[in-house]
């Protein structure tokens, strides 16, 4: 079995799809990728989804990626004296560092810096942006805000400041215990939350030292002001709508995911775009026809992946919600419209050795009217490169490493086989015809396009490019 679309699934795993069986129907419907979330549940909850996700890979023989998305730095507000607060807009609300229980004229924020660099004008956002207030004065443990508009304000809820870059650490000490957590039982992307620079990238990354991918979530207003150096910084992007829509007006999201999405093409690096998608369906079998287009908008604009959250995290039709999404890539895909797009979005090759050859692979495929390219390689760099030229023909990734087949379950097109470690280009061809009809992508008798770097196991050398002809006999 493989899948006919080029685009990938995500999909988020909770109380909804914990279970063994739960999780290969998700697969079976169309998920390539799932992703746990350690803003919930226990590292013994976490290790039974990782291996109910291994025991699946090994009895369908295709790799499975795992993303393991970090918390992140997490501000609130405190607690109330006597249960929630109402907050009526015009009226003078504060937010002071004092461990006192609040009440309906002020609640303790227990964090210094948001008190450092605040300005008179400043928004701040509380419990997902319901509640809007605006700075007015600013002193060392107290602000002074007029609340914009109003709302019921209840313990522990959630403060957002699109204004400000904080000095805060990228990850806590509770991301650090869930990363060496992760990457003992070998997961392979980790997401970071709230990135803001790049050095927030730079820093997670030398603690991974390479056991896992690294997935940046653009869900800061910040991050879009060094967006292509935070692109650079990482191995792939998440456009995390749910906290940037939050700090970013509703009119605003569209477009910053779409200048997100050119970013990562223009670099080879792969996208994902979520939360949100199919929202209706965590209560009803079938989605609205804006979440539809949302899904398919997504697709045309040329994202890698698209995400399912608490679809199939927490609601009550996780497995159609994947059949869904399977279908409406499915279909996007096939309409014409959408070969055009990806024609004319084509981007320049860079000055490598590799991108002349992907591109050249690119104009083989269409003067031949060839059905599957063969890419060998070792990290993945190859088939992402390869993909990022958007061939209208299947891209088979042949890998001797299952952490690469793993980490390319997040990437546009790559259909990733393991294979044993290869000798001379002889064996690749051999490999690659024999892989390419055993794996159901090409017939004997069919032309294929091989890419691989010589010489083999050596990462980043893509070099040689072959068209040949697979034996009838």
């Amino acid at each position: 079995m493989h899948r006919e679309r080029n685009a990938k699934i995500i999909a988020t795993l909770g109380p909804a799809s914990s279970d063994a069986a739960m999780i290969e129907r998700l697969f079976l419907a169309g998920a390539d990728m799932f992703r746990l979330n350690f803003s919930h549940g226990s590292h013994d909850e976490h290790l039974a989804l990782v291996q109910a996700i291994r025991a699946l890979e090994e009895n369908q023989g295709k790799p499975i990626g795992v993303l393991l998305d970090l918390q992140g730095p997490k501000l609130r507000v405190g607690e109330f004296a006597d249960g929630p607060v109402r907050l009526r807009e015009g009226a003078r609300f504060s937010l002071d560092l004092a461990d006192v229980p609040g009440d309906s004229t002020r609640v303790r924020l227990p964090h210094p810096e948001i008190f450092a660099a605040a300005e008179p004008g400043m928004q701040l956002l509380l419990d997902d942006g319901r509640i809007r207030l605006q700075v007015s004065r600013c002193q060392e443990n107290r602000l002074e805000t007029i609340v914009h508009t109003d709302g019921e304000l209840s313990d522990h809820k959630g403060v957002n400041v699109p204004d400000m870059v904080l000095p805060l650490p990228p990850v806590t000490q509770k991301d650090l215990d869930d990363l060496e957590f992760g990457l003992d039982h070998g997961v392979d992307w980790v997401g970071l939350s709230f990135v803001q620079r790049p050095e927030d990238c730079e820093a997670l990354r030398e603690r991974i030292q390479g056991r896992a991918a690294l997935m940046c979530k653009l869900e800061k207003p910040a991050a879009l002001n060094r967006l292509e150096p935070i692109v650079e910084a990482c191995d792939a992007v998440m456009v995390a709508r749910g906290d940037l829509g939050v700090e970013l007006p509703p009119e605003q999201v569209p477009s910053a995911q779409k200048r997100i999405i050119r970013a990562c093409r223009k670099a080879g690096k792969p996208v994902v775009v979520a939360t949100q998608m199919l929202d209706s369906m965590m209560r009803q079998p079938v989605p609205t026809r804006a979440e539809a287009s949302d899904v398919a908008t997504a697709i045309y604009d040329g994202a890698d992946a698209v995400m399912l959250s608490g679809e199939t995290a927490v609601g009550d039709y996780p497995e159609q919600a994947v059949s869904m999404m399977e279908r409406i890539v499915c279909r996007s895909e096939t309409d014409p419209y959408y070969a055009e797009v990806q024609k004319a979005r084509r981007l320049e090759p860079e000055k490598t050795t590799a991108d002349a050859i992907c591109c050249a692979l690119q104009a083989v495929v269409d003067t031949l009217k060839v059905n599957t390219t063969v890419i060998y390689t070792e990290s993945g760099f190859s088939a992402q490169r390869a993909a990022r030229e958007r061939p209208a023909a299947a891209i088979l990734s042949l890998t001797p490493k299952i952490a690469t087949a793993r980490r390319l379950a997040v990437t546009w097109g790559v259909r990733s086989v393991v294979v044993p470690v290869l000798e001379d280009a002889q064996q690749m061809v051999d490999k690659a015809c024999q892989t390419a009809v055993n794996e159901g992508f090409a017939a004997p008798g069919e032309l294929i396009v091989i890419a691989a770097g010589m010489p083999f196991g050596t990462a980043g050398t893509t070099n040689l490019l072959r068209v040949t002809r697979i034996p009838s006999h």
